[in-house]
């Protein structure tokens, strides 16, 4: 008896030692990460303009600002733009300096005030984006910002993205296994890189009077997909 609890103690030890050695001695893997990107049309388009007003006081220059600004409200309206579509987006009156150089100094003068409202529209049909700038500046609106187009359903497109990512990381893993000469037996960990919002196609508005609406392209938004993994290699 005392024999066989010897040898079972032995074979107890040389189990232990195996399993340690295994946990000490990690298994193989191949590490890769895989990219895949959809596009879709955008839902709607956002628009930055305002009024830029001076005056020799910054009543004034308020004053002559507030009243254009109350024109391009009503002529967002007028185009059909929700009144919870519409933001201001900037805000503020600031001085104006004269810049006088002479050797050795500066001297800035202040030789007025300068007002500045802008409004940010978001405009539901990209149809009609061109349209909504002339009635903006038509009503008085001297300082076009920009145009971002975007869109609020991106989750289908996005786990589309996901899909042919992971197709492309699997593609890829098969690859180097083929070309390398081993077995794949699984996959330890798999993981999303990070991914930002998609970003919003930008463009500068344009504008003339002798065209009919000012031209604009809604293009198409990028959706990105970043996928990783851990695949352990047959030994």
């Amino acid at each position: 008896m005392f024999r066989a609890l010897i040898a079972t103690t032995a074979l107890t030890a040389l189990t232990a030692g195996s399993a340690f050695a295994q946990i000490q001695e990690p298994q193989p893997t191949l590490s890769l990460s895989a990219t895949a990107e959809v596009r879709l049309a955008p839902d709607y388009a956002q628009v930055s303009s305002g009024v830029v007003s001076r005056a020799d006081t910054a009543q004034a220059a308020m004053r002559a600002n507030s009243q254009a600004m109350a024109a391009v409200f009503a002529a967002l309206r007028e185009a059909g733009v929700a009144e919870n579509d519409m933001q201001t987006s900037q805000l503020s009156v600031s001085p104006v300096y004269s810049d006088r150089r002479e050797p050795g100094q500066i001297e800035l003068n202040i030789i007025g005030y300068e007002a500045r409202n802008t409004v940010t529209a978001k405009v539901t049909d990209t149809d009609r984006t061109g349209a909504v700038i002339d009635a903006m500046v038509e009503a008085g609106a001297n300082n076009i910002n920009n145009v971002t187009f975007g869109s609020d359903n991106t989750e289908d497109a996005m786990d589309e993205a996901r899909r042919q990512a992971i197709a492309n990381l699997l593609a890829k893993a098969e690859l180097f296994a083929d070309a390398a000469g081993f077995e794949l037996c699984g996959i330890r960990r798999m993981g999303e890189a990070h991914m930002g919002s998609p970003q919003p196609v930008m463009m500068r508005a344009s504008f003339a009077e002798d065209m009919a609406a000012t031209p604009v392209a809604a293009g198409q938004l990028t959706l990105n997909a970043s996928v990783n993994a851990d695949f352990c290699i047959a030994e």
